[in-house]
């Protein structure tokens, strides 16, 4: 460790509380007010502290590979909903702050044979942090893209050979996609004989989204099994009339309710109402 080194490391090591008070007042600043005030001041305490000692292990060691636990940090980091800006605006007041401290009694000169050493130590783990932080990031957004594909299209078995896809949102090509092979593969898996496909949440019905479920009405054919579209509003029968759109091949209802009721028949089902036990 050379000289200049080792006065950053002790000087940071003895003024880590106020270096910390500072840094964590400077970080709720400029945090998201909506988002900064569900954070307990502990929150703010526990990752500015953790961050700290990251850098203080980083000065005295500069050789050490401290890349997991820079890694735990950036996941933490994003669990808290700190974004990229937030996180980069906060390790730049960061080192301002200690560079300020530590540099406040000296003269221009003397700053400037600082800077070298304090850019040297600082930067590569900062760096570091922002280059977890963003693999993280991308892991947690592709998670999350997953969990939602797979809730986007579920199929539900209600009754024995019979299942729902209930759909809400804007279908797209790449959501039909996946419409189309959670109906392919669930109709096998529960051996159902009726799909009700429910687009009651579904606000808009164009060309692309009519010929997709006239596809996936045509897939689940094939595989043995019998389609129905329920939820159609009178503003979607309409848009599909004035599209030309034929519909004629796909069994359809107006409600959910009709549509089991169709469902339950056409599977020889029937609901009996039982009366009060005496």
């Amino acid at each position: 460790m050379t000289e200049k080194s080792n006065q950053l490391f002790e000087y940071v090591m003895a003024h880590q509380n106020e270096i910390l008070k500072e840094w964590k007042d400077r970080l709720k600043e400029l945090g998201d007010q909506k988002y900064s005030s569900l954070l307990s001041d502990q929150a703010y305490d526990n990752a500015c502290n953790e961050y700290l000692q990251i850098l203080i292990s980083h000065m005295h060691s500069p050789g050490t590979d401290f890349s997991e636990r820079v890694s735990d940090f950036a996941h933490k980091a994003v669990q808290l909903g700190w974004s990229l800006k937030f996180i980069s605006e906060g390790l730049k007041q960061l080192s301002l702050i200690i560079f300020t401290r530590l540099t406040e009694d000296l003269s221009e000169e003397q700053k400037m044979q600082v800077v070298w050493e304090f850019d040297r130590l600082l930067s590569p783990i900062n760096n570091e942090l922002i280059h977890q932080y963003a693999a993280s990031w991308e892991r947690t957004v592709s998670l999350q893209k997953i969990a939602l594909q797979e809730l986007s299209a579920p199929l539900i078995p209600v009754f024995e050979n019979i299942t729902i896809m209930p759909l809400v949102g804007t279908i797209d090509t790449e959501r039909a996609k996946q419409i189309m092979e959670n109906l392919l593969t669930g109709v096998v898996k529960h051996r159902a004989q009726v799909v009700l496909i429910d687009i009651t949440g579904v606000p808009v019905v164009d060309t692309m989204v009519a010929h997709h479920i006239i596809q996936a009405s045509e897939a689940v054919r094939l595989v043995g099994a019998k389609c129905l579209l329920v939820g159609l509003r009178p503003e979607i029968a309409q848009t599909i009339v004035n599209l030309g759109i034929d519909l004629s091949q796909v069994i359809t209802k107006n409600s959910l309710q009709k549509g089991m009721e169709a469902a339950l028949e056409m599977t020889k089902k029937q609901i009996v109402e039982m009366g009060d036990p005496e």
